[in-house]
């Protein structure tokens, strides 16, 4: 009997496991086949507010360009600290 594919509002739980000397999650395909991922994809971590993760797929031009925009605020912190009044 097939299970059903769950819905993207309903919650999966997963659980932290002990992989090798490491812990990680174990996706469900389920889970895989709606985000469109397979082995040795890469996701990009975001930590949210009251210890949320957001998982989106890694883009190298994406994760270059961020780190310019963080030493261009760590170079002009003072600046735009007076732009945002």
């Amino acid at each position: 009997m097939n299970k059903p594919v769950s819905k993207p509002e309903e919650v999966d739980v997963l659980q932290v496991r002990r992989i090798g000397n490491s812990l990680g999650l174990i996706l469900p395909k389920e889970l895989l086949a709606r985000l469109n991922l397979q082995e040795g994809d890469k996701l990009h971590i975001v930590e949210q507010p009251e210890r949320g993760l957001k998982l989106t797929p890694y883009d190298p031009k994406h994760a270059e360009a961020m780190e310019i925009a963080r030493r261009s605020f760590r170079k002009y912190a003072d600046t735009y600290k007076a732009l945002a009044k």
